[in-house]
Protein backbone atom coordinates (compact mmCIF):
# COMPACT_ATOMS: atom_id res chain seq x y z
CA UNK A 1 0.00 0.00 0.00
CA UNK A 2 1.25 3.60 -0.69
CA UNK A 3 2.33 6.21 2.00
CA UNK A 4 -0.58 8.49 3.48
CA UNK A 5 -0.09 12.16 1.93
CA UNK A 6 2.19 13.99 2.88
CA UNK A 7 3.56 11.31 5.19
CA UNK A 8 7.18 12.40 6.00
CA UNK A 9 5.83 15.93 6.97
CA UNK A 10 3.25 14.27 9.33
CA UNK A 11 5.30 11.92 11.27
CA UNK A 12 7.74 14.60 11.75
CA UNK A 13 5.19 16.61 13.48
CA UNK A 14 3.42 13.77 15.46
CA UNK A 15 6.80 12.99 16.86
CA UNK A 16 7.46 16.46 17.78
CA UNK A 17 4.64 16.60 19.80
CA UNK A 18 5.46 13.36 21.39
CA UNK A 19 9.05 15.32 22.20
CA UNK A 20 7.60 18.06 23.53
CA UNK A 21 5.34 15.50 25.40
CA UNK A 22 8.75 13.64 26.92
CA UNK A 23 10.48 17.14 27.85
CA UNK A 24 7.49 17.72 30.14
CA UNK A 25 7.35 14.28 31.37
CA UNK A 26 10.96 14.61 32.50
CA UNK A 27 10.13 18.03 34.08
CA UNK A 28 6.97 16.93 36.27
CA UNK A 29 8.62 13.11 36.71
CA UNK A 30 6.04 11.30 35.08
CA UNK A 31 6.24 7.37 34.17
CA UNK A 32 4.63 6.11 31.45
CA UNK A 33 5.04 2.64 30.03
CA UNK A 34 3.80 1.40 26.59
CA UNK A 35 3.03 -1.91 25.97
CA UNK A 36 3.09 -3.44 21.81
CA UNK A 37 1.56 -6.79 21.37
CA UNK A 38 0.04 -8.18 18.64
CA UNK A 39 0.40 -10.79 15.43
CA UNK A 40 3.58 -11.82 14.53
CA UNK A 41 4.90 -8.92 11.44
CA UNK A 42 1.71 -6.76 12.94
CA UNK A 43 4.05 -4.17 12.27
CA UNK A 44 4.83 -3.41 16.33
CA UNK A 45 8.76 -2.70 15.31
CA UNK A 46 8.39 -0.14 13.09
CA UNK A 47 5.60 1.82 14.89
CA UNK A 48 7.80 1.52 17.67
CA UNK A 49 10.79 2.90 15.77
CA UNK A 50 8.90 6.29 14.59
CA UNK A 51 7.66 6.82 18.59
CA UNK A 52 11.41 6.47 19.87
CA UNK A 53 12.97 7.75 17.03
CA UNK A 54 13.36 10.90 18.41
CA UNK A 55 12.72 10.46 22.46
CA UNK A 56 15.50 11.05 24.49
CA UNK A 57 18.00 8.47 24.91
CA UNK A 58 18.59 8.91 28.50
CA UNK A 59 14.95 9.14 29.67
CA UNK A 60 13.36 6.35 26.88
CA UNK A 61 13.89 2.50 26.98
CA UNK A 62 12.72 -0.02 24.48
CA UNK A 63 12.43 -3.39 25.85
CA UNK A 64 12.02 -6.65 23.87
CA UNK A 65 13.72 -9.29 26.14
CA UNK A 66 14.65 -12.78 24.72
CA UNK A 67 13.50 -16.02 25.88
CA UNK A 68 13.78 -16.59 29.87
CA UNK A 69 16.81 -18.43 31.09
CA UNK A 70 15.96 -21.31 33.39
CA UNK A 71 16.58 -18.86 36.34
CA UNK A 72 13.70 -16.87 35.06
CA UNK A 73 11.26 -19.61 34.61
CA UNK A 74 11.58 -20.56 37.83
CA UNK A 75 10.51 -16.76 39.13
CA UNK A 76 7.21 -14.94 39.48
CA UNK A 77 6.19 -14.51 36.17
CA UNK A 78 5.84 -10.56 36.56
CA UNK A 79 9.62 -10.16 38.11
CA UNK A 80 11.60 -10.35 34.86
CA UNK A 81 9.65 -7.26 33.51
CA UNK A 82 9.73 -4.63 37.34
CA UNK A 83 13.14 -4.81 36.89
CA UNK A 84 12.58 -2.62 33.67
CA UNK A 85 9.84 -0.31 35.25
CA UNK A 86 10.42 3.62 34.93
CA UNK A 87 11.74 5.78 37.31
CA UNK A 88 10.89 9.63 36.97
CA UNK A 89 10.90 10.99 33.93
CA UNK A 90 10.93 7.64 31.92
CA UNK A 91 8.94 6.31 29.24
CA UNK A 92 9.96 2.68 28.86
CA UNK A 93 7.67 0.44 25.45
CA UNK A 94 7.72 -2.86 25.78
CA UNK A 95 8.15 -5.10 22.53
CA UNK A 96 5.44 -7.87 23.66
CA UNK A 97 5.40 -7.71 27.50
CA UNK A 98 3.84 -9.86 30.12
CA UNK A 99 1.55 -10.49 27.88
CA UNK A 100 3.58 -13.39 26.28
CA UNK A 101 2.36 -16.11 28.75
CA UNK A 102 -1.00 -15.36 26.90
CA UNK A 103 0.30 -15.42 23.98
CA UNK A 104 2.56 -17.23 22.31
CA UNK A 105 3.43 -19.28 25.68
CA UNK A 106 0.00 -20.24 25.77
CA UNK A 107 -0.24 -21.51 22.10
CA UNK A 108 3.15 -23.36 21.94
CA UNK A 109 2.64 -24.96 25.11
CA UNK A 110 5.51 -23.24 26.69
CA UNK A 111 3.66 -22.69 30.57
CA UNK A 112 0.95 -24.91 31.95
CA UNK A 113 -3.06 -24.25 31.46
CA UNK A 114 -3.07 -23.46 35.31
CA UNK A 115 0.09 -20.98 34.85
CA UNK A 116 -1.83 -19.44 31.75
CA UNK A 117 -5.01 -19.08 33.55
CA UNK A 118 -3.13 -17.74 36.88
CA UNK A 119 -2.17 -14.87 34.59
CA UNK A 120 -5.12 -13.85 33.32
CA UNK A 121 -6.16 -13.11 36.95
CA UNK A 122 -2.79 -11.44 37.99
CA UNK A 123 -2.47 -9.25 35.11
CA UNK A 124 -5.24 -7.41 36.08
CA UNK A 125 -4.55 -6.79 39.73
CA UNK A 126 -0.54 -5.70 38.80
CA UNK A 127 -1.70 -3.23 36.05
CA UNK A 128 -3.73 -1.76 38.85
CA UNK A 129 -0.80 -1.61 40.91
CA UNK A 130 1.52 0.10 38.46
CA UNK A 131 -1.12 2.57 37.57
CA UNK A 132 -1.96 3.40 40.98
CA UNK A 133 1.80 4.02 41.82
CA UNK A 134 1.24 6.39 39.44
CA UNK A 135 2.71 4.81 36.41
CA UNK A 136 0.71 5.64 33.23
CA UNK A 137 -0.03 2.64 31.13
CA UNK A 138 -0.97 2.24 27.65
CA UNK A 139 -1.73 -1.28 25.87
CA UNK A 140 -1.63 -1.81 22.11
CA UNK A 141 -2.83 -4.85 19.91
CA UNK A 142 -2.11 -4.25 16.55
CA UNK A 143 -4.35 -6.75 14.42
CA UNK A 144 -3.21 -7.89 11.02
CA UNK A 145 -5.60 -10.32 8.37
CA UNK A 146 -4.27 -13.43 7.80
CA UNK A 147 -3.57 -12.60 4.21
CA UNK A 148 -1.33 -9.15 5.29
CA UNK A 149 0.44 -11.30 7.80
CA UNK A 150 1.65 -13.93 4.80
CA UNK A 151 2.81 -11.59 2.67
CA UNK A 152 4.78 -9.52 4.88
CA UNK A 153 6.36 -12.82 5.83
CA UNK A 154 7.22 -13.86 2.68
CA UNK A 155 9.03 -10.50 2.23
CA UNK A 156 10.42 -10.64 5.18
CA UNK A 157 12.48 -14.06 4.16
CA UNK A 158 13.13 -12.73 0.82
CA UNK A 159 15.27 -9.40 2.00
CA UNK A 160 19.18 -9.89 3.49
CA UNK A 161 18.11 -7.06 5.52
CA UNK A 162 15.21 -8.30 7.19
CA UNK A 163 17.14 -12.05 7.83
CA UNK A 164 17.33 -11.13 11.72
CA UNK A 165 13.83 -10.92 11.96
CA UNK A 166 13.13 -14.33 10.45
CA UNK A 167 12.81 -17.02 12.96
CA UNK A 168 11.60 -20.17 13.36
CA UNK A 169 8.01 -18.90 15.47
CA UNK A 170 7.24 -17.58 11.68
CA UNK A 171 6.23 -20.56 10.30
CA UNK A 172 3.97 -21.14 13.60
CA UNK A 173 2.41 -17.83 13.53
CA UNK A 174 0.95 -19.21 10.05
CA UNK A 175 0.25 -22.43 11.05
CA UNK A 176 -1.70 -21.65 14.10
CA UNK A 177 -3.00 -18.65 13.28
CA UNK A 178 -6.58 -19.63 14.46
CA UNK A 179 -4.92 -20.75 17.49
CA UNK A 180 -3.72 -17.48 17.72
CA UNK A 181 -6.64 -15.80 17.34
CA UNK A 182 -8.20 -17.95 20.40
CA UNK A 183 -5.53 -16.59 22.48
CA UNK A 184 -6.26 -13.11 21.76
CA UNK A 185 -9.79 -13.06 22.23
CA UNK A 186 -9.07 -14.94 25.92
CA UNK A 187 -6.34 -12.60 26.72
CA UNK A 188 -8.48 -9.17 25.46
CA UNK A 189 -11.55 -10.03 27.69
CA UNK A 190 -9.37 -11.38 30.86
CA UNK A 191 -7.41 -8.23 30.85
CA UNK A 192 -9.59 -5.40 29.50
CA UNK A 193 -10.27 -2.93 32.31
CA UNK A 194 -11.25 0.23 33.01
CA UNK A 195 -7.72 1.30 34.73
CA UNK A 196 -6.00 -0.38 31.92
CA UNK A 197 -7.96 -1.03 28.93
CA UNK A 198 -6.56 -2.13 25.24
CA UNK A 199 -6.34 -0.12 22.30
CA UNK A 200 -6.95 -2.26 19.44
CA UNK A 201 -5.42 -1.22 15.46
CA UNK A 202 -6.02 -2.01 12.57
CA UNK A 203 -2.49 -2.58 11.35
CA UNK A 204 -2.98 -3.76 7.77
CA UNK A 205 -1.73 -0.32 6.68
CA UNK A 206 1.72 0.00 7.54
CA UNK A 207 2.34 3.73 7.54
CA UNK A 208 -0.89 4.50 8.31
CA UNK A 209 -0.78 2.31 11.77
CA UNK A 210 1.97 4.72 12.33
CA UNK A 211 0.37 7.95 11.79
CA UNK A 212 -2.98 7.07 14.06
CA UNK A 213 -0.64 5.22 17.11
CA UNK A 214 1.50 8.15 17.50
CA UNK A 215 -1.54 10.24 17.50
CA UNK A 216 -3.53 8.41 19.92
CA UNK A 217 -0.65 8.05 22.17
CA UNK A 218 -0.22 11.87 22.55
CA UNK A 219 -3.97 12.15 23.79
CA UNK A 220 -2.89 9.58 26.31
CA UNK A 221 -0.12 10.96 27.55
CA UNK A 222 0.47 14.44 26.25
CA UNK A 223 -0.62 17.84 28.29
CA UNK A 224 -3.96 19.08 27.09
CA UNK A 225 -2.07 22.23 25.30
CA UNK A 226 -0.20 19.66 23.25
CA UNK A 227 -2.63 17.31 22.64
CA UNK A 228 -5.04 19.61 21.41
CA UNK A 229 -3.21 20.72 18.55
CA UNK A 230 -2.79 16.61 17.35
CA UNK A 231 -6.01 15.16 15.47
CA UNK A 232 -7.60 12.62 17.17
CA UNK A 233 -6.76 9.12 15.94
CA UNK A 234 -9.03 7.67 12.79
CA UNK A 235 -11.77 5.33 14.84
CA UNK A 236 -11.99 3.17 12.10
CA UNK A 237 -7.89 2.16 12.94
CA UNK A 238 -7.56 2.74 16.43
CA UNK A 239 -10.59 1.88 18.66
CA UNK A 240 -11.26 0.82 22.39
CA UNK A 241 -11.29 -2.68 22.69
CA UNK A 242 -15.36 -4.07 23.21
CA UNK A 243 -16.33 -7.72 23.08
CA UNK A 244 -18.60 -6.73 19.76
CA UNK A 245 -14.69 -6.01 17.94
CA UNK A 246 -14.27 -10.05 18.07
CA UNK A 247 -17.53 -10.87 15.68
CA UNK A 248 -18.00 -7.80 13.96
CA UNK A 249 -14.93 -7.64 11.51
CA UNK A 250 -12.88 -5.37 13.43
CA UNK A 251 -10.00 -7.91 14.79
CA UNK A 252 -9.29 -10.23 12.33
CA UNK A 253 -10.39 -14.39 12.22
Amino acid sequence: MSKPPHYAKTLRRLQLALVETQAEAIKRGERVVVVFEGRDAAGKDGTIKRIAEHQSVRFTRVIALPKPSDREQSEWWFQRYVHYLPAAGETVIFNRSWYNRAGVETVMGFSTPEQQAQFLRDAPMFEQMLTESGIRLVKYWLDISREEQAQRLRARRKDPLKQLKVSAMDAAAEAKWDAYSAARNQMLLATHTAIAPWTCVQADHKHRTRLEVIRHLAHRISPPAIAKIVEPADPDVVFDFDASALTDGRLAV
